[in-house]
């Protein structure tokens, strides 16, 4: 009889040690999901990013009303044409991007929530053709390169959340992992420029393929699909006064863009818009390598969304 319950208590005893095993085991797993997840967020907030674009050239979104995690990103960008003897484009972008996301780790008792930093540093190259549809107006197809770099700065979340779950995630203690992207952008562009006022008009079609490529765990290995669709136009006239021998111009502008795959709600809207009132100023008559100036006052709004921006841009 006493064998017989020593048999039974070790059974018990067993049963409880794989219970605990296994829900272990799926806290790893959850944990590990969730990091994936963040990992594609962290990519997919490269897309925004990718092209000069004025409605998300800058964007700032908190945690404080929704419980999302802190998004910051910032981008630097333009491009050229060399010559109307030689159509060949070339155009850039550098995007920075702070990603805050939090994790709740558990030690079965207390739970936590672990804040973490990512922060993403990515570049953009474009090589197009300009080809001349009407006098005035140009199909711009672009072949696109991308490259990125997301590092964490949070050794203290990562060894909490390792020392509470049993885990491996080095890539939180100050780990990097790095993004290429491969894709393209089909674009019209109408040009019509005057002395009694300018017009510009771009309308965009970008597709581009984000994925890491850097020897992180599978947990932190990201992907994102970007593609956008955007319209955007500028409006310039003299105000009557000159400057610097040239006459300064007024600026209204208006933009939208839409978002579609992986980048459709990704911050929570799938169209962004912006409304933009400004001054030029022309230098092109003094013996500087800048042409124009430009100071625009941005009002931007979508779903759920909205801000306002001041932008400088020079023109050579």
């Amino acid at each position: 009889m006493n064998a017989f319950r020593f048999h039974i208590l070790n059974a018990v005893i067993l049963s409880i040690i794989c219970m605990f095993t296994s829900l272990q085991t799926q806290a790893d797993e959850l944990l590990a999901a969730n990091l994936k997840k963040r990992a594609d967020a962290i990519v997919g907030l490269m897309s925004f990013m990718l092209t000069p674009d004025v409605t998300t050239g800058s964007i700032a979104l908190s945690d404080e009303p929704t419980g999302n995690p802190d998004i910051a990103l910032t981008t630097l960008g333009g491009g050229f044409t060399m010559s109307r003897d030689l159509p060949l484009y070339f155009g850039g972008t550098l995007g920075y991007s702070r990603y805050d996301p939090a994790f709740l780790a558990s030690d079965g008792q207390v739970q936590r929530r672990v804040p973490t930093r990512w922060n993403s540093l990515s570049l953009t190259g474009g090589i197009g053709w300009d080809f001349p549809i009407a006098k005035e107006l140009k199909f711009r197809p672009i072949f696109n390169f991308s490259y990125g770099r997301v590092a964490s700065d949070s050794a203290v979340a990562g060894t909490i959340l390792e020392d509470q779950t049993g885990a491996d995630f080095e890539f939180l203690k100050n780990g990097t992992l790095d993004v290429y992207g491969l894709g393209g952008t089909l674009m019209l562009d109408y040009e019509r420029y005057r002395d009694e006022n300018e017009i510009d008009i771009e309308l965009r079609y970008t597709n581009i393929q984000l994925k890491s490529f850097s020897d992180a765990p599978e947990a932190v290995q990201g992907s994102s699909h970007a593609q956008s669709l955007s319209l955007w136009a500028r409006w310039r006239a003299p105000t009557g006064f000159t400057a610097l021998d040239k006459p300064v111009r007024y600026v209204l502008e208006a933009a939208r863009t839409s978002y579609i795959g992986d980048m459709r709600g990704a911050l929570g809207f799938d169209d962004l818009n912006s409304i933009g009132v400004g001054l030029e100023l022309d230098s092109s008559a003094r013996e500087i390598f800048i042409t124009r100036s430009r100071l625009i006052f941005r009002y931007k709004f979508g779903k759920n969304v909205e801000g306002t921006s001041v932008s400088f841009a020079i023109s050579f």
